[in-house]
């Protein structure tokens, strides 16, 4: 049963309009909402609205909604909407009257958005975890090969001298960057929502919503109940701007290697096992890995669009257009972190050529330019001199 039904029979094609694949996506909610119903079902309780045995029976179901979770056997299924009716749904049936209950000083809008921000919470302490491996790799390559020289680039042009370490390490840089704004964005998420209802508050009940933010491990609950449900696509917003940033670097460092492993450059080799071939010329050795990493920063750049265009011209409150926001979401943190993982694998397996990385003379130009410089001669004169060489 739905949990707006009041009797009535919607038509199967709004129906179907209406949910879209929502009760798929849900398939990852499951145990963030199991959470949060376990922690509202324990202020429930608290404050006098369910019965000690009453709250030992959600407990157990819920327990048992998890244990078919993770044997893939719960099952929500398209009339069910989400897993939020179908968590409910079971509940009923297994607990009858506390089932009922279950959803008391809660809106889906409240119950949906807790489920996310646990979800959110979960997957940027994983993003943190495959940014700190990734690092660990530029390092470990760094330490193999990175006195290796490597000509440095400007406007696609040979420029200057630099290193193999040297142009690892700004990734790396980089990645400690990405990592010190997943720790505010995981700050600023940081707020249970739960207790906001559909977006006004719960009337005449004396809810509890400290109690529930600190048993979910939230640093706070949210306070005004309009801004809570403001937050929803502000905040997944910026979880998917930081993936965009990672995925930025990671656009930047396989476009770096497609053109450095050329046969025309041959700076490095990218081994068999990271290459495809091509069903026509037998001689190909592809590097479909880089490129598609290369192509899922455009993917992501367009699902935050997608999450931020969604959110624009809605009034204050809950709007239905929201709910569009989870699949982007879902699929920025999912790209982001597949391509961690990933070129974690690709630079341990990277062998740089010192042959091929050899440095050529008018690399050296601006430190000729800056020896003539030491020993008296005025800069833009030391320039030119040094020009002429290069005519």
């Amino acid at each position: 049963m739905k949990l707006w039904d009041k009797g009535g029979e919607l038509n199967k094609d709004i129906e179907s309009f209406t949910v879209g694949d929502d009760y798929i996506l849900d398939r990852r909610l499951v145990k963030h909402d199991c959470a949060a119903s376990l922690a509202h079902a324990k202020m429930l309780r608290k404050i006098g609205l369910l019965t000690k045995a009453e709250l030992a029976g959600l407990e157990n179901g819920l327990r048992e909604i998890l244990r078919l979770d993770g044997k893939g056997a719960f099952v929500i299924n398209k009339e069910d909407e989400d897993c939020h009716t179908a968590i409910e749904n079971f509940l009923v049936k297994k607990c009858g009257d506390a089932g009922k209950k279950i959803h008391t000083a809660r809106s889906r809008n409240d119950q949906v958005l807790t489920a996310l921000r646990l979800y959110e919470k979960e997957s940027l302490g994983t993003l943190k975890q495959k940014l700190a491996g990734f690092r660990k790799a530029l390092r470990s390559a760094q330490k193999r090969q990175g006195r290796i020289p490597l000509p440095g680039y400007t406007h696609m042009r040979r420029a200057m001298p630099t290193t193999v370490g040297t142009w690892l390490g700004c990734f790396s840089d980089s990645a400690a960057d990405n990592d010190k704004f997943s720790d505010s964005v995981l700050k600023l998420i940081d707020q249970s929502p739960l207790g906001s209802a559909a977006g006004y508050g719960v009337p005449v009940l004396k809810i509890d919503k400290k109690m529930t933010a600190s048993l979910l491990g939230f640093a706070k609950a949210m306070d005004n109940p309009v801004y809570a449900q403001m937050s929803r696509n502000k905040f997944e917003a910026t979880i998917a701007h930081l993936c965009s940033q990672v995925m930025f670097d990671l656009n930047k460092l396989a476009s770096d290697l497609i053109m450095y492993s050329m046969p025309e450059f041959g700076f490095v080799k990218l081994p068999d096992a990271f290459c495809t071939g091509s069903s026509i010329m037998p001689q190909k050795k592809n590097p479909d890995v880089l490129e598609l990493v290369r192509g899922k920063y455009h993917v992501v750049l367009g699902e935050e669009f997608k999450i931020k265009s969604l959110a624009g011209n809605l009034i204050s409150g809950y709007n239905r257009d929201i709910q569009l926001a989870k699949g982007p979401l879902f699929s920025c943190l999912d790209a982001a972190l597949a391509a961690l993982g990933i070129m974690s694998v690709v630079v341990e397996g990277l062998r740089f050529d010192a042959e091929n990385c050899a440095l050529s003379e008018e690399l050296f130009a601006t430190e000729e330019v800056y020896k003539l410089v030491e020993s008296g001669t005025p800069f833009r004169d030391a320039y030119r001199k040094v020009a002429e060489k290069y005519k």
